[in-house]
């Protein structure tokens, strides 16, 4: 452990150039009298590192000084794949390896090149959960993708939609996506694969027991087509509306691009008055019943029934708290 905390303090100072020891106590979170120790053991290992005293001061390498110790560890070489989602390799409990490896990989470019993959950083950043929605708990994603990558079984307890809401599978996990900021499990139970939400797992126990992966199994090609199957079942409906072309062009902003997209291939052509027929598919009256209030009066729902009696009974609510109250 100290041995790898001494090759990341010379790394650091090799490719960042004067750091203080407060900053370095911070980059490799130990305390700056750690710090002193681990600068005296470089110094007597023959490592050309010197102090600047003073408010501006620092530790630096001699001029010119580069070090080759930079190889990778395995771990180190594989979540290379997943430096561009940072926040989310920290989920998985591979941030600090993620650090190290990035860190190496820097230290064995030419100078020109380690700044210049310094500025890319400065100017790219990606954000992955949408907008307006907080960071989803999942106390269980690092157990899983530990089991992921050693290929072993879990023991789950899982909370699904229908009854019984609570179930408990024995999982072979294949692989796990990050789905705009939403952490999605693909796994095998029995012969059948298909993906779980993270979140939604109550408890989940690694077995000693091993498993295969499926021969061919593509995880990309599998999500997907498992998303876009997901797309196709969530609409088990259609509710047919009379709606504004001003209303149509605001779904994109506030509608599923599934539920915007089908709106607007079905819209007929507009009368004198600016109106317009077209279909909307919806899960069920009440989740079609929530979607359409968004347009408010620009919407005006003809079918199935049953969502048009939300809307009528929605309408009597809004006119004795609106009208007949004043």
């Amino acid at each position: 452990m100290r041995a790898s905390r001494l090759l990341s303090l010379l790394l650091l100072l090799q490719t960042r150039g004067r750091m203080t020891a407060q900053e370095l106590s911070d980059e490799l979170e130990v305390s700056v009298r750690t710090i002193y120790r681990d600068v005296e053991s470089l110094g007597a290992a023959g490592v050309p590192v010197y102090a600047d005293r003073g408010p501006t001061g620092g530790y630096q390498l001699l001029d010119g000084y580069r070090t080759r110790l930079t190889g990778l560890t395995v771990d180190e070489a594989e979540t290379l794949f997943l430096s561009g989602v940072p926040g989310p390799v920290a989920e998985l409990g591979l941030g600090a390896v993620l650090t190290a490896a990035e860190l190496k990989l820097r230290a064995s470019l030419p100078t020109e090149l380690g700044a210049r993959a310094g500025r890319i950083r400065d100017r790219f950043h990606l954000d992955a959960p949408g907008w307006f929605r907080r960071d989803e708990h999942t106390p269980h994603l690092a157990v899983l993708a530990d089991a992921v990558w050693n290929e072993r079984l879990v023991q789950a307890r899982y909370l699904r939609w229908k009854a019984p809401r609570e179930v408990t599978r024995t999982l072979a996990p294949l692989g796990v996506v990050l789905k705009a900021g939403r952490w999605y499990l693909v796994a095998r139970a029995k012969e059948r694969v298909t993906a779980y939400r993270v979140s939604n797992f109550l408890a989940v126990d690694p077995l000693e027991e091993g498993f295969g992966r499926p021969a061919g199994f593509d995880l990309a090609e599998f999500w997907q087509e498992w998303a876009q199957r997901y797309e196709d079942n969530l609409y088990a409906a259609v509710a047919e509306v009379r709606m504004t072309v001003a209303a149509l062009a605001r779904m994109p902003f506030i509608f599923p691009p599934g539920m915007s997209r089908a709106a607007t291939a079905g819209a007929g052509p507009p009368d004198a008055a600016g109106w317009l027929r077209t279909t909307v598919p919806i899960e069920s009256a009440v989740h079609g019943h929530m979607e359409l209030l968004k347009l408010g009066a620009e919407v005006e729902v003809l079918g199935p029934p049953e969502l048009r009696a939300l809307f009528t009974e929605t309408a009597r609510g809004l006119r004795t708290t609106y009208l007949e109250g004043t």
